[in-house]
């Protein structure tokens, strides 16, 4: 029954991957829709209150100066939001402000779409900080991803350097594909028994005579632009795990179902703006069949479970840490979207998965191509494309082009700053981490799993996905300090680069097809880019994960020979 579920849900998802990615061509060409009625006013209302000029023209410097100017506004804004949230409105629990470092680690998560939360939303912010410095947000960072990734596509087919207007392509995005989804998932959340209140909270009494306090708020309208942005974080500390966030089979389904719409609809969207298809469904094909080996992976080791209870005649799988109402299927399936689609979003705990298990969401987001998260996922796939067009140019003797455009010392310089920084702000602050008795103390488990927790943290918010292995205590100055720094640098770091290479290739003139061409948009292609990913990602983390999750599936292994 449980691969039945899955396999509809991937069916589901499939069925929506050509009409949303239709839509979204026509949103970032400006052409007509059916919501130009409805948000045509608002949109120009808005250019002309902030001094834009809609039909203004950047370049890829320009670009990229809009996108930090305006997400370096807002990172600040939301510091002071979370500080000051104890003297500001909407707080009918009380709750006070919050420390400085973990201020600073809250809006770098949800500026740079990683939601990754070293606190309890419940018990930590006010309704104004869930609504300004982190629902909000979680419209911005999305749309700065998917502004940023129809840039680089226009640098791709582009005849000079002109990427469109970074403030009419976040605004459409946000009025175009965020809001209108976000109001038809918050309403159905609803339905399903989600609470959406400004009202505090409720105090009970239970039927042996205790005092309850139930914790409710504008949950449906946080988990739909939560889930259809890929940006995670949870309103209670248990994520979608707890019945107010995730009551149903249905809300379930719902939330997978947001969570990979946007990211597989975009990589379709670029095959249709390239007016290649081909290429679309080669890069779709390539990032599929690495999340199928993903999915396979989790569900058969969770269904396996753990070998110390099949000892003991239990075969009933590895169902430590997951509801019984979604059983290990739905949970399976649940991590591995939440890690592709880089959403950080868990409908079960991630540290109580199986050594295997546990190592499917740690590689997807070392990879950090699965998808992804709002246009991340289709960049690191396209750069990971261009260096398997240069090494395989070079290996054939031919020319490295991509859509006809020559691929030159340049651009291969700036997508090697792009990959080589993924594995160093991850590598580097894990070891920085495991040196100090300090740091050190926030592990809960010892060995290979403890290990794992200080990797994890480090690779979501490398990543920008926000999940946790949730056995390390992060809300220390030095996890809220460095995982904030590391999930900027994630952000920015790959951006720049890419606009960077975008603003090059737009400039380059287009060589005809030639016999010499080489083909990049071939199932032998897309075989080459999975081979590149996986060796490129072998090379630079297997070490760690051979001292951390295999490490740990080895003992346990051994532990049950014994």
């Amino acid at each position: 029954m449980g691969w039945i579920q899955i396999a509809i849900t991937l069916l589901i998802i499939m069925l929506f991957v050509k009409p949303m990615g239709s839509y979204m061509v026509k949103v970032f060409s400006l052409e007509t829709t059916r919501l130009d009625k409805i948000f045509g006013g608002l949109e120009r209302g808005i250019y002309s209150l902030i001094g834009i000029r809609e039909n203004e023209v950047m370049g890829w410097k320009k670009y990229l100066g809009a996108m930090l100017l305006t997400n370096g506004f807002m990172f600040f804004i939301m510091f002071l939001v979370l500080v000051l949230q104890g003297h500001l409105p909407f707080n009918p629990d009380g709750i006070g402000g919050m420390p400085w470092a973990q201020s600073f680690n809250t809006a770098a998560s949800f500026i740079t779409n990683t939601n990754w939360q070293s606190y309890s939303g419940e018990n930590a912010l006010s309704y104004l900080s869930q609504m300004l410095a982190i629902i909000f947000p979680m419209f911005t960072s999305a749309a700065t991803g998917f502004a940023v990734a129809i840039a680089f596509i226009r640098g791709l087919i582009g005849r000079q350097d002109n990427l469109g207007n970074f403030y009419v392509d976040m605004l459409r995005s946000i009025t175009r594909i965020f809001i209108p989804l976000s109001v038809i998932v918050a309403l159905f959340l609803v339905f399903q028994g989600v609470p959406q209140t400004l009202a505090g909270a409720v105090h009970a009494v239970t039927l042996d005579g205790k005092e309850q306090t139930i914790t409710r708020g504008l949950v449906a309208s946080f988990e739909s632009i939560k889930h259809l942005g890929t940006n995670g974080g949870g309103w209670f500390g248990t994520n979608a795990a707890h019945p107010f966030e995730n009551p149903t089979g249905l809300s379930n389904l719902v939330h997978i179902l947001c969570m990979m719409l946007l990211p597989t609809s975009l990589v379709y969207a670029f095959g249709l703006m390239i007016k290649n298809r081909r290429q679309g469904w080669m890069l779709f094909g390539a990032m599929s069949a690495i999340f199928v080996v993903m999915l396979l992976t989790v569900t058969l080791a969770e269904y396996k479970g753990v070998p110390a209870l099949q000892s003991l005649g239990i075969e009933q799988g590895n169902m430590e840490g997951k509801e019984v109402r979604l059983g290990i299927a739905e949970s399976a399936l649940f991590t591995t979207v939440t890690t592709a689609a880089t959403t950080g979003s868990v409908n079960n705990m991630h540290e109580s998965l199986t050594p295997l298990g546990g190592m499917v969401p740690l590689a997807e987001m070392m990879l950090n191509n699965v998808f992804g998260g709002k246009g991340v996922g289709l960049l690191n796939g396209l750069l990971y494309l261009i260096l398997s067009i240069f090494i395989s140019g070079l290996l054939v003797g031919r020319t490295p082009e991509f859509l006809g455009k020559k691929i030159e010392g340049k651009e291969i310089k700036l997508a090697a700053i792009a990959l080589l920084v993924h594995p160093l702000i991850i590598l580097v602050p894990t070891a920085i981490a495991l040196a100090f008795p300090s740091t050190v103390a926030s592990i809960s488990n010892g060995g290979s799993h403890g290990l794992s927790e200080v990797l994890y943290a480090f690779t979501s918010g490398a990543a920008n996905n926000g999940s946790a292995f949730a056995g390390l205590n992060a809300n220390t100055d030095f996890y809220n300090i460095s995982i904030g720094i590391v999930m900027l640098l994630g952000r920015y770091v790959s951006m720049i680069c890419l606009l960077a290479i975008a603003g090059s290739l737009a400039m380059k003139r287009v060589a005809p097809v030639a016999s010499g061409t080489l083909r990049t948009d071939t199932p032998l292609f897309s075989g080459i880019l999975i081979m590149v990913i996986l060796v490129i990602g072998a090379l630079t983390f297997f070490p760690a994960l051979a001292l951390g999750p295999i490490a740990e599936h080895v003992s346990l292994m051994q532990g049950v020979s014994k």
